[in-house]
């Protein structure tokens, strides 16, 4: 697939980017260009990987002309750059719009500038029924790929433009389980929102197997979701007090600004019409026009009283999350530098 392609990763420098990179650089592909405004980080990647298939790029999303010219020849694109953080966007709305909705469309309008034939944008449960900033841009942002997908420039060139979308990525930067595992280190509490709060629990490495499905089963406009199992929070924390032997006591410091109780990847709405692909959820996009008059269907539509949520989905226990967290290369190290540091 990505035999002498290029390919553009935006916000190339976060944990998405690095999982890429992993199971990329050692493939058959031309070029992989990461775009971020982060030099320091590019220039730890660059001295990590130390490989001449990578090409890094300083710029912004929210500066059209930066976006425009690293697109150039560009075959495929990953849009991953974003603030993502709930809290500091519910601080500063205005900072998640320029980056995830106007920095969005800036991504997406120079694909169709530069003829790129595949854009997958990386979205999140938030965005359905949002109740947060991040949310609402990401579901803005969902909205502009779908419209950029009816563009006639897109068509004209067979392009595919679509989106990803998942629930927590563990050990992603600024995420729960860093978080615990730096206060069982340093003898401090762990600090629950909520004990009853679900999240789904994804890998990076099953973050970038979404993206890839998508690149290989996607049609202009949709959304694609991946089933994942969930866990309460306080089921999580215990998990990793249980694997790190501490003994740390758990404090509940109630939910922070625009948080939810559980996550939704599927709103009902769009169960009515998703896929079920196995491991998948596949929502296609709505490409009718504002010509109602046209499309009569008497039924209405076929709604069902169900989304897919962290909350009725597979739900691990203790000892499930242990087994899932021994998979994880950074839980993995984490415990080696602790019993190191403990002998």
């Amino acid at each position: 697939m990505f035999k002498d392609k290029v390919l553009m990763i935006t916000g190339g420098t976060g944990s998405f980017g690095n999982a890429v990179l992993n199971g990329f650089l050692d493939s058959d592909i031309k070029e992989i260009r990461i775009f971020s405004r982060d030099e320091k980080k590019q220039e730890d990647m660059r001295i990590k990987y130390k490989n001449d298939k990578l090409n890094f790029i300083v710029g912004d999303v929210r500066d059209f002309n930066s976006i425009n010219s690293a697109m150039h020849e560009v075959d495929y694109l990953f849009h991953a750059a974003a603030l993502k953080q709930v809290p500091s966007c519910e601080f500063y709305p205005l900072q998640a719009i320029q980056t995830n909705i106007l920095g969005a469309e800036n991504v997406l309008e120079a694909a169709a500038r530069n003829d790129v034939k595949k854009v997958i944008v990386l979205s999140t449960d938030k965005a359905v029924y949002p109740i947060n900033t991040m949310g609402m841009s990401k579901a803005l942002m969902e909205k502009l790929t779908i419209s950029k997908a009816r563009d006639p420039r897109v068509k004209k060139v067979n392009a595919i433009y679509c989106s990803t979308r998942y629930g927590n990525v563990m050990c992603s930067r600024g995420s729960i389980i860093p978080l615990f595992i730096k206060q069982i280190k340093e003898g401090k509490p762990l600090t629950i929102t909520n004990s009853n709060m679900t999240r789904f629990m994804m890998s990076l490495d099953e973050s970038v197997s979404l993206v890839i499905f998508a690149f290989k089963n996607a049609e202009p406009g949709d959304i694609l979701v991946q089933k994942a199992p969930a866990a309460t929070i306080h089921d999580l924390a215990v998990s990793l007090k249980e694997l790190f032997n501490a003994d740390n006591e758990i404090t509940i410091i109630g939910a922070r600004h625009g948080e939810k109780m559980y996550e939704s990847l599927c709103s009902k709405e769009e169960m009515s019409k998703a896929t079920d692909l196995g491991g998948f959820y596949k929502i296609p996009a709505d490409f009718r026009d504002l010509n109602y008059t046209k499309y009569i269907q008497e039924d209405g539509p076929n709604l069902i009283d169900m989304e897919y949520n962290s909350d009725n989905t597979e739900r691990l226990d203790v000892e499930g999350l242990k087994k899932l967290l021994l998979k994880l290369d950074y839980v993995q190290d984490e415990l080696e530098s602790y019993k190191k540091v403990k002998l």
